[in-house]
């Protein structure tokens, strides 16, 4: 017997567009619509889909980059309301209309959310959407199309999220705000705790990602199909230049996509009703949420993530299961040291032979922004359903390895009532953790923790640094003056641990190695 109220996944849909031409038609919001229209025909109600779309009650988007970053800002408009736009294209008349603040781990977040409302009988089918259309916009730009996205349906959605900035006023004075800046310097902090020179480990991220790549060329809805080679990976070359060292191009996420998803989900009770076959039903076993300290500056470790080892550890234990009963993994994926420090937190081996990507990973299936993770559960209903029985875990990532949220799926039934864990436990044991003091004007000696360069197009740019004080200790932000020297030597040398001078200069910290 499975509780009326158990909370289940009935449908997923996934698009990937990566040759149609940008138009009026398609916005971002009718993007989304046309990947929800998907998912309901993947639930296969007995009432119809487009009956089912109309029965929605709780309807979130996921913010568009268009919404968050200048650098994506789009000049062919926006709408008002996104979650009414959808909303309005299916029928539907929900009682939550959600727009997500920026966030990767918000899908699984809201997946999370939605189950615990459906158990408590608050929600009947709810959804969670996204959809990015940079490639469109790119094109339509270069190409002067005079396109028209702007819609106002009315009314304000509700914001759903951690609105704060990922990044402190002491990074952001040393021009540390983007993912393309924080996750190299992760990276050289886990080298380095791994005692590995800079060759090695270019060779173990070749390897790591080669595994991505090598699902990526089997999934038609990804987007660099190539089955790409650790080599090929890890040498830098025209089609694979350096972005921001130790990562070339092909280790970064890959937003320039068309890309949207959805899933849907409802009670036990509710997908009898309306008629939805069990072999679509997919439970979410185990659930959790929890953030990392906040700015990535004050960790105590920049190699480790105790919420993703918290997250894993509680969605297996709400199962009643153990690591090895997963069959599969969705690890979200930006930059190797995302899926590195996952592994590591989970307990999986750098030649475990399962699945740690589903997709194809951020890179290589594509990054979508805030939705990505979407396409991961979309997938991972695919996987169980294919296999019944097993077990498929999705991790998802939000800011700089610091918003986390996972979810153990199934077409297994979970044995009695829904619960979980209030998620406030763990935050609690997540804050109660030690941090880093940060002295915003460092003097004297000292010595590099971690770094990463930066390019330009052709040239290498700015270096950064988080470093320690010789005389106290302390963690300290710095960067490079821009000179070229300097920059090349950066390059050619081992920086983890070298000797610096460190001052203020015109208002920020600026090293130059003893």
């Amino acid at each position: 017997m499975i509780d009326p109220r158990t909370p289940i996944l009935i449908g997923g849909g996934q698009i990937t567009d990566t040759t149609g031409e940008p138009s009026s038609e398609r916005s971002r919001v009718a993007f989304c619509a046309e990947a929800v229209r998907v998912a309901l025909a993947d639930a296969r109600p007995s009432v119809g889909a487009e009956a089912l779309g109309r029965k929605i009650d709780a309807l979130a988007v996921m913010e568009f980059f268009s919404d968050i970053s200048p650098r994506f800002a789009s000049p062919f408009g926006r709408s008002s309301n996104p979650p009414r736009s959808v909303a309005n294209r299916l029928g539907a008349r929900p009682r939550q209309l959600l727009y997500s603040h920026s966030g990767g781990n918000m899908p699984q977040y809201l997946v999370n959310r939605f189950a615990e409302e459906i158990a408590e009988g608050e929600t009947e089918l709810a959804l969670v959407c996204g959809a990015e259309l940079l490639r469109s916009t790119q094109n339509a730009r270069k190409a002067g199309l005079a396109i028209d996205w702007n819609e106002d349906p009315g009314g304000e959605p509700e914001r759903v999220g951690d609105r704060r900035f990922g990044f402190s006023e002491e990074e952001a004075r040393h021009e540390l705000r983007a993912a393309i800046h924080f996750y190299p310097l992760l990276e050289n902090a886990i080298r380095g705790g791994l005692g590995r020179d800079v060759p090695a480990h270019m060779n173990a991220m070749g390897r790591l990602f080669e595994r991505l790549a090598a699902v990526a060329k089997d999934n038609p809805l990804a987007t660099r199909r190539e089955g790409y080679s650790a080599d090929q990976l890890a040498t830098i070359s025209d089609d694979n230049r350096w972005i921001c060292f130790p990562y070339p191009r092909l280790m970064n996420a890959n937003a320039m996509i068309d890309q949207a998803a959805a899933v849907l989900m409802t009670s036990v009770e509710k997908a009898r009703e309306w008629g939805i076959p069990q072999d679509r039903w997919v439970f979410l076993h185990g659930c959790a949420d929890g953030t990392d300290t906040w700015f990535v500056s004050e960790r105590d470790r920049l190699d480790a993530s105790p919420a993703i080892h918290g997250c894993a550890r509680l969605a297996l234990d709400m199962a009643g299961r153990r690591l090895s009963d997963v069959t599969a993994f969705d690890l979200y994926s930006c930059f190797p040291s995302a899926v590195e420090v996952a592994m590591k937190e989970i307990g999986l081996a750098e030649d475990d032979p399962r699945l740690v990507s589903v997709t194809g990973g951020l890179p290589f299936f594509g990054g979508p922004g805030n939705n990505y993770v979407t396409h991961s559960i979309a997938e991972m209903m695919k996987v169980v359903r294919r296999q019944p029985g097993t077990f498929g875990m999705v991790t998802a990532n939000g800011n700089y390895l610091t918003k986390h949220s996972a979810g153990l799926y199934s077409t297994e039934p979970t044995d009695g009532p829904w619960r979980r864990q209030d998620p406030k436990i763990l935050q609690a044991e997540l804050d109660a953790r030690p941090k880093q003091s940060v002295n915003g004007a460092p003097h004297g000696a000292g010595r590099i923790e971690t770094y990463c360069v930066a390019y330009g197009k052709a040239a290498p740019e700015k270096g950064y640094i988080f470093g320690r004080l010789d005389s106290s200790g302390d963690r300290f932000v710095a960067m490079t003056d821009g000179d070229p020297a300097l920059l090349a030597d950066m390059l050619e040398r081992e920086q983890l641990g070298r000797p610096v001078k460190v001052g203020q200069e015109n208002g920020r910290n600026i090293f130059r190695p003893l």
